[in-house]
């Protein structure tokens, strides 16, 4: 059937069997045409005075669409601070969520199956099996992959399909229930962006995509894959699954570098006030005045009711890499701009917040940290100034080492006192009850490894090194350097505690090794160096280490992904562990 065919039978399907202008307008093809196809459509027994037969609906099943997959497993970090507590795609945007005025466009226009891909906050949208009887699919790794994995879990599913991402807004149905062929939405634009442009062939087909451009069409909303591009893309998907190279990319990353390999995809643009995303904020604001002075965001009163503003002063948001234990974002009020940190799940189960309060005010006491403005005590968020032209240490820079270790020596030999204590091999065998509890720990040599450590710390018990309040988290992300500060941020695991935790966990992250370890220790002790301070400074790169990787198993047992930093660690605390075990 050829697209002319198809879009006057869809007429009559749609609209039943009307005057020859009429169908004209409404297929998009010539009067001459119409009058012409339908005697033919007559004669094959497509239709009959009343509009389409049984054998039209038969001659139009290829076109017709199985089913929809609504991709939501997704964090929208760009959305800060509102996607810290709910999914963009449960947001309330003029009065209805996103996500379940997606559905019910979809049931409207006569598609039954919906499948949702899940992953961050994922019961958040369990409601929806209920509601709208769609079937959901949990994507595990959801923060380490991109919606390539959505779409490689869903694949059993997609056919004639609609893909589509739960926080599209849609001003009209954009969804019919037939299609002829594969397309991709768009919106024609005339100023230079960092959207993905398709650029047409002769036909309106993709012939390339383009990361960035000036005029031209960009990628914006849904895409409908017809059976022949699903088979063939998901066959594309397979290949490099195996492989894991496109991992960390957009599913449009993947179809930009095969284009020419696949079947035809057409661009199907649309009015540029049809289809909405949302990529901040303030792109909400605009379009939905509601959000101006009241988000709903819990994070949105705190930042208010600390910086004595309304919620409409609140502007610029920017996320900030995700960190080890927390997220935070970069905002602006009245000129100024302050950072958030919000905290990470389970956390609190390892981390009092009163403590790190009562540390970051002793810290700004002493102008080792002087961005400290508000932390609640009770959930753990926190605003600090934003400071700019910073920069983090290079751990190859001996001239930053230093700087880092005067910092230390000001910390340490300030000779402060708090009322509770950080210990990190203590920690370390509650962190390990607390991983037991959830199920067995899979490290095979992780009893040898412990038994190493215990010896290494034993043999530091007593020999003189006294506690101070100390940082005890003192990688380099926790630094920042300017032209004339140095300045240590983060003071969660802060207490008294041995010196060798703040000088061990600086060293461990570097992954220096003995000989640059050795230098560096040398630098901080000064005048007091010798070989008990060399060898208490050596094993607390091997307790602390040994901290950190517990911390980390326990961290990814409640469903955070470590990355390398797990293997890091495990690799320091074996490398110093077995090198001190033979001198004791």
């Amino acid at each position: 059937m050829t697209l002319n065919e198809f879009n006057l039978l869809y007429a009559v399907k749609k609209n039943g069997m009307q005057s020859c202008r009429n169908l004209s307008s409404l297929s998009g093809t010539s009067l001459g045409y119409v009058s012409e196809t339908l005697k033919e459509f007559n004669e094959k027994g497509y239709v009959d005075d009343k509009g389409i037969t049984e054998k039209g609906i038969e001659a139009l099943a290829p076109y017709k669409v199985k089913n929809a997959v609504i991709m939501a497993a997704g964090m929208s970090s760009r959305f800060v601070p509102l996607s810290l507590e709910k999914p963009k795609g449960l947001l309330i945007v003029k009065n209805e969520v996103l996500i379940e005025r997606q559905i019910e466009q979809l049931r409207e226009a006569g598609i039954k199956e919906i499948v949702v891909v899940l992953g961050y906050k994922k019961e958040a949208f369990f409601y929806l099996e209920d509601k709208y009887d769609v079937k959901i699919i949990i994507n595990p790794e959801f923060n380490t992959k991109n919606n390539i994995e959505t779409l490689y879990l869903a694949q059993k599913y997609i056919g004639n399909t609609y893909i589509c991402s739960s926080d599209d807004y849609f001003e009209e149905n954009v969804f019919e229930e037939y299609v002829y062929q594969s397309y991709y939405a768009a919106i024609h634009v005339y100023e230079k962006t960092n959207e993905y442009y398709m650029i047409p062939d002769a036909k309106g087909n993709v012939a390339q995509v383009k990361k960035s451009g000036v005029e031209g069409s960009v990628m914006l909303g849904h895409v409908y894959w017809d059976n022949k591009f699903s088979e063939a893309f998901i066959k594309l998907i397979n290949e490099h699954h195996d492989i894991g190279d496109y991992d960390a990319n957009l599913w449009e990353d993947l179809f930009a570098d095969n284009v020419k390999k696949l079947p035809p995809m057409y661009i199907k643009e649309y009015p540029d006030d049809v289809i909405f995303e949302f990529d901040s904020l303030e792109d909400l604001r605009k379009f939905d005045a509601y959000y101006v002075d009241n988000t709903h965001s819990k994070i949105m009163k705190n930042i208010s009711k600390v910086m004595e503003c309304k919620e409409s002063d609140i502007l610029d948001f920017m996320p900030i890499k995700e960190g080890l234990t927390n997220t935070s974002f970069v905002f602006e009020v009245f000129g100024k701009k302050y950072v958030y940190r919000h905290p990470g799940d389970g956390t609190e189960e390892i981390i009092s917040r009163k403590r790190e309060k009562s540390a970051l005010e002793l810290a700004k006491s002493i102008e080792v940290d002087p961005t400290f403005i508000y932390m609640d005590d009770n959930e753990g968020w926190k605003i600090s100034s934003f400071v700019e032209g910073i920069r983090m240490p290079d751990y190859a820079s001996f001239e930053d080492s230093k700087r880092v270790i005067a910092v230390m020596r000001q910390l340490h030999d300030k000779n402060l006192m708090v009322d509770w204590e950080f210990r990190p091999w203590e920690e370390a065998l509650k962190i390990e009850e607390l991983i037991r509890a959830k199920g067995e720990i899979a490290a095979s040599d992780f009893d040898d490894l412990k038994a190493k450590v215990e010896k290494c710390y034993n043999a530091t018990v007593g020999d003189g090194v006294e506690m101070r309040f100390c940082h005890c988290d003192t990688y380099c992300p926790n630094w920042m350097l300017t032209e004339d500060k140095t300045i240590l941020i983060d003071w969660e695991y802060a207490g008294n505690a041995d010196p060798g935790c703040d000088t061990g966990a600086y060293i461990m992250d570097a992954m220096y090794d003995v000989e640059e370890s050795t230098k560096f220790i040398k630098e901080y002790c000064g005048a007091d160096y010798n070989d008990t301070q060399l060898f208490h400074h050596l094993a607390y790169v091997a307790i602390v280490s040994y901290y950190w990787f517990v911390w980390a198993l326990y961290r990814e047992a409640c469903g955070a992904v470590m990355g390398e930093s797990l293997h890091n660690w495990y690799v320091m605390a074996k490398r110093y562990a077995n090198y001190l075990v033979d001198k004791i």
